[in-house]
């Protein structure tokens, strides 16, 4: 198995794609089927998306793997385990030679979802990045030895929607904390997170040294939309433009203004169903 920052280091004439996937609302393993549809350099499995009941992410990444010997990551979130729970799920995903882990908050629960169940957040993502460092140094949350250490790659996220200033200053945190590598969500235009590096580098006298995986988002006209969609997006969906021939032209200007560690995002349908067969012909697109 691949670590996401091995890959990133390699000399490549290709994008390198972190694809993300969604883990099954059901245990059958027929479920999983769709990962095999995207030769994307990586499956992150995402953890619970639309805060509903699924796959453990790290069981899903296990059978995945197991399934298509494809390269995985396994997203984790604070919000729903104390740090015990968290540290022995931890510990159980490097039994299952998983190495490459994405903290995650995750979405907070409304006040009515509070109504049936707790959000328990033991961790911030910052500190579950630290921690995660002391498990691969052999020490669990107690300060106590563990009898073997884990060796995790260890990722981040960023979110270009919020304050920029406000969201350096949490990824500065996160680069102390140890995170080893980033996943950004997604943008439609490279001059908004060309920004972000050049003013990172400019706050603190230095490059953002984790590479950054850029989010691009495959679109679809029924597609669930998150964030903010640009105008022409809009208008060339209605004008029956595929999906995958916009996130190519996105890419295009990706390429151009050298980011070419992406994060691709499926279509997202109604009911939570992706579209992987969308990623992929982008995929094979750029493979060309």
């Amino acid at each position: 198995m691949a670590k996401v920052t091995k890959m990133c280091s390699e000399g490549r004439n290709r994008p390198v794609f972190i694809c993300d996937f969604s883990p099954p609302r059901g245990a059958d393993p027929a479920l999983l089927h769709g990962a095999r549809s995207v030769d994307a350099d990586f499956l992150c499995v995402a953890y619970s998306p639309g805060k509903s009941v699924r796959v453990d992410p790290v069981i899903a990444a296990h059978v995945i793997r197991q399934q298509t010997e494809k390269d995985v990551v396994f997203t984790l979130a604070t919000r729903d385990m104390n740090k015990v729970a968290i540290q022995s799920m931890l510990l159980g995903a490097q039994l299952l030679g998983l190495e490459n882990v994405a903290v995650v908050m995750g979405d907070r629960f409304t006040d009515r979802e509070l109504s049936h169940v707790q959000d328990v957040s033991d961790y911030l993502p910052t500190e579950l990045l630290r921690s995660i460092n002391d498990l691969n140094q052999g020490t669990d949350f107690r300060g106590r030895k563990l009898r073997a250490g884990t060796d995790f790659c260890i990722g981040a996220t960023i979110d270009l929607a919020r304050d920029m200033d406000a969201e350096i200053r949490l990824t500065r945190r996160k680069v102390e904390s140890g995170a080893q590598f980033f996943i950004s969500q997604p943008t439609f235009d490279p001059d908004l997170p060309t920004a972000f590096i050049a003013r990172y580098a400019d706050q603190y006298d230095e490059e953002l040294s984790p590479p950054i995986f850029h989010g691009v988002q495959v679109m679809a006209p029924e597609s669930i939309v998150f964030g903010n969609i640009p105008q022409w997006v809009t208008d060339d969906l209605a004008k029956d433009r595929p999906g995958e021939d916009i996130a190519l032209q996105v890419l295009d200007r990706f390429t151009e203004a050298e980011l070419t560690s992406i994060y691709l995002v499926p279509p997202i349908l109604r009911g939570g169903r992706r579209d992987y067969d969308a990623a992929q012909a982008v995929v094979e697109a750029l493979a060309r």
